[in-house]
């Protein structure tokens, strides 16, 4: 892998340890603009150590990663990854309970504003038609004058999401969005990434396989910390290594 051009998110040769231990073993993911990627994985695969390294929060030892096919996201900290357009989204929703669900979105929107600036800012017309698509895409528009805490978990999720897209990311990262979810709410996620990714890059991990069937995009199975296999869901279920190393389990 060398050629970066026309990517989102370039990774090759990654590796990084800790105290011996080989948390990425020479990983390489490619995704590119708008287009939705599923990482799946045993437990200690190296999943939640490739987002900190996309986010800056590790550094790896060796390797490449690149954001955008340009800009090398090893030399930068998480502020400025984040300014970059770079989104990630942790497994446990976190949001502001006693504000409403337009606060929340309101408040997240990118802009070069200070806690007290962004307290007592007064959206403009253009923010106004903004918040009032992402609440579409999120499926929060009838909740917008609901406080955050009255939302059920799976609604919460989908209002950090719309918090993310406040900020305008180009790359969104969403760990494990549906743990804890109804039925109905996981079909419903499945449905939103995929609208997102008509405009954005995500990727998402996951271990909740009707889930990822859900999202129909491409899934790359790791496992000890590099690419077990790549695929459709179907193709990446039936290869033996990962039946033997994940799946059969």
């Amino acid at each position: 892998m060398t050629d970066r051009s026309g990517t989102m998110l370039y990774l090759n040769g990654v590796s990084v340890a800790f105290d011996g231990f080989r948390a990425l073993n020479g990983l390489s993911i490619i995704v590119h603009p708008r287009e939705m990627l599923a990482i799946i994985g045993p437990n200690g695969a190296g999943k939640t150590t490739m987002m900190d390294i996309i986010t800056g929060k590790t550094r790896p030892d060796e390797g490449d990663v690149y954001f955008d096919g340009r800009t090398d996201l090893t030399r930068l900290d998480e502020a400025a990854i984040a300014d970059l357009g770079i989104g990630r989204k942790f497994q446990k929703p976190t949001v502001f309970e006693s504000h409403t669900v337009w606060d929340n979105i309101e408040l997240a929107l990118k802009g070069p504003r200070s806690v007290f600036g962004a307290l007592t800012y007064m959206a403009a017309n253009d923010d106004i038609a903004r918040i009032e698509g992402i609440l579409d895409t999120i499926r929060l528009a009838g909740r917008r004058g609901d406080l955050a805490a009255g939302l059920s978990h799976g609604q919460k999720q989908w209002l950090e999401i719309g918090m993310l897209l406040a900020q305008d990311p180009k790359l969104l990262l969403v760990d494990e969005p549906v743990a804890g979810m109804t039925d109905a709410e996981t079909v419903e996620t499945a449905k939103l990434l995929r609208d997102i990714a008509q405009t954005r890059s995500v990727v998402v991990v996951e271990h909740d396989m009707s889930f990822v069937r859900e999202l129909e995009t491409r899934v790359t199975c790791l496992a000890e910390g590099a690419v077990l296999a790549e695929g459709s869901l179907d193709q990446v279920s039936r290869n033996p290594a990962v039946i033997e190393r994940y799946l059969g389990r």
